[in-house]
């Protein structure tokens, strides 16, 4: 663990200061601008393609922030390489394809059954789709190994359990609060299973496909955004792939956005040092997790 605090704390002292305030200054108004203007609501009232391009251009200026300072602060003209462009531009698009429009593939007569599988395939899809978009980058462009930060050997889980007992008191206090009612657990979202005799491995089967959302997450941002960046701009690809993950938390309650702005650097950090994405799928799936128990309970007990 002092090892990690270690980590952030010179990663916080040599960072241009230049560059992450007009970052952090870029992100709140972003911030500010999705939650007054209703941007995330807007966008998934479109039709999939519309909702696909939009997504594509707020993600596009997100990650693009970060490293049009670096070139402008610290000369730095990597957009010149033919590599770092495919893998800049292509990110975006990848990504945009995960946000965009849900399933609808025909399991059962029944519509609430058909609502609920699709549901719970969706996640494991995704994540099998982007892993091997991003596999076949990783061979095109000839990266070094391990793949984008999977990398097992000599890792201390230990740290990170240390990290997630520190978020159980924030976690349980956010469970007070409404808008986190209003979207935790995600369970509820296919809370029609409670009509069956047998919903207790829906809730289950349910909850680890959410879960393996995060594991999709953890590989394009902090494997893919930070690791398959690092050649070019070394600690410095932590910036924008923190901007360009906030952007992903517009639909979440406010304090949760602009925690993850945050929360991603300190992922990209260790990522950054460790070289693997484990550490942070431990903290990332123990907490999503955790907000999941935090909702059940809140909604239970104060509402």
């Amino acid at each position: 663990m002092k090892k990690i605090l270690g980590y952030v704390k010179d990663y916080f002292i040599e960072v241009d200061k230049r560059i992450f305030l007009l970052s952090a200054a870029f992100i709140a108004i972003f911030i500010f601008c999705n939650y007054y203007f209703g941007i995330n609501d807007a966008i998934f009232g479109l039709s999939e393609k519309y909702q696909y391009a939009c997504w594509y251009i707020i993600f596009l200026i997100a990650f693009s922030f970060g490293y049009l300072l670096l070139v402008v602060f610290q000369k730095d003209l990597h957009f010149n390489d033919r590599k770092f462009l495919l893998l800049f531009f292509i990110a975006p698009a990848i990504f945009s394809w995960k946000m965009a429009g849900n399933l609808d593939f025909d399991f059962s007569g029944d519509p609430h059954q058909n609502l609920y599988w699709n549901q719970v395939i969706y996640w494991p899809l995704k994540v099998v789709v982007v892993s091997l978009l991003l596999f076949i980058l990783w061979k095109v462009t000839r990266e070094e190994k391990p793949f984008y930060g999977i990398k097992t050997r000599a890792f201390d889980f230990k740290p990170y359990l240390i990290m997630l007992l520190i978020m159980v008191p924030l976690i349980a206090a956010a469970s007070t609060q409404a808008d986190f009612l209003a979207m935790y657990p995600k369970l509820k979202d296919v809370s029609f299973i409670n009509n069956y005799d047998d919903n207790g491995w829906y809730k289950v089967l349910y909850e680890l496909s959410y879960g393996s959302d995060f594991f999709t997450i953890e590989l394009f941002f902090r494997g893919f955004l930070v690791l398959g960046f690092v050649k070019w701009f070394g600690k410095d690809t932590i910036l924008p792939m923190a901007l360009f993950y906030c952007t992903i938390h517009f639909g979440k309650p406010l304090g949760e956005c602009i925690s993850s702005f945050f929360g991603g650097i300190i992922l990209g950090i260790v990522v950054y040092h460790t070289r693997s994405i484990f550490g942070g799928l431990i903290v990332h799936l123990g907490i999503a997790w955790l907000m999941e128990l935090g909702g059940f309970l809140g909604n239970k007990f104060l509402n």
